[in-house]
């Protein structure tokens, strides 16, 4: 067992299970029509950690969060830490897998989608911008942020204020603050 866990914790029990099946975009935006809600979707830019990405899986699945996209190249996959660290959420969460995170951004805007950047460089905080309606939120990579080319292509872009010395949350952190103002501002 201990071969095959390939770790010290693995408790006793191993299951085998299948690679993780990835869905195209339109899949994610039918789950939203099939709701008759507004399409809320995630654009992860470069997340590398498989930690953030399963905490942000669990967050966006908890808020309700219809789907997230996620680069195939330079960032982490959903594997089984992934899965360990979303709490089973990957089970319940529909994920793309796309070539460019910008011809994902362009197709989310033909449909009808608003494009949210988070950015420290910005002058609007997040609490100050309307986060209803058809929304995609780009949560970049955990030490470089948003890529400048996504950044372009983003059609407002959102701060959260730093008071202290550090001038940085973790990239789930950051992802939760951002996705629940949208949770309370749908609320209404």
């Amino acid at each position: 067992m201990e071969q095959m866990a390939q770790n010290e914790n693995y408790q006793g029990v191993i299951a085998i299970v299948p690679p993780f099946e990835y869905c195209e975009i339109e899949n994610i935006l039918d789950k939203a029509k099939e709701l008759k809600e507004d399409p809320f979707v995630l654009i992860l830019d470069g997340i590398e950690d498989p930690h953030n990405l399963g905490s942000i899986i669990r967050t966006a699945e908890t808020a309700g969060v219809h789907g997230i996209i996620i680069p195939k190249r330079r960032a982490a996959s959903v594997n089984s830490t992934v899965n360990k660290v979303s709490a089973g959420a990957v089970q319940y969460m529909k994920i793309a897998r796309v070539i460019n995170i910008t011809d994902a951004i362009e197709k989310l805007k033909a449909q009808g989608l608003w494009i949210c950047g988070t950015d420290i460089n910005t002058d609007k905080y997040y609490y100050n911008q309307d986060l209803t309606g058809p929304l995609g939120i780009v949560i970049g990579n955990e030490g470089a942020g948003i890529s400048e080319k996504v950044k372009k292509n983003c059609d407002f872009l959102v701060k959260i204020p730093m008071k202290g010395k550090v001038t940085s949350l973790n990239a789930s952190v950051s992802t939760g603050i951002i996705v629940y103002e949208a949770v309370k501002q749908r609320i209404k």
